[in-house]
């Protein structure tokens, strides 16, 4: 059993998307400090992360379609 404690948790979100001729790919990364001083449920904070990190890059794809769709 390991012993080791999280002190922090990274999700990277990565997406391309085609429009026209061209490929568009967009990458966000967070970063979250897990707290010391209080007691912290971690699957519920790896998905809340997951969640952050997944609706930026599905943001990104969403304005890059609006932006440049013909």
């Amino acid at each position: 059993m390991s012993k080791a404690i999280t002190s922090r948790i990274v999700a990277t979100s990565r997406a391309s998307v085609k429009v026209g001729d061209s490929y568009y790919t967009v990458e966000y990364q967070e970063e979250r400090t897990i707290p010391t001083d209080i007691e912290v449920d971690i699957v519920e904070e790896r998905e809340e992360l997951w969640e952050a990190v997944n609706s930026e890059c599905d943001n990104q794809i969403a304005d890059i379609i609006k932006t440049f769709r013909k």
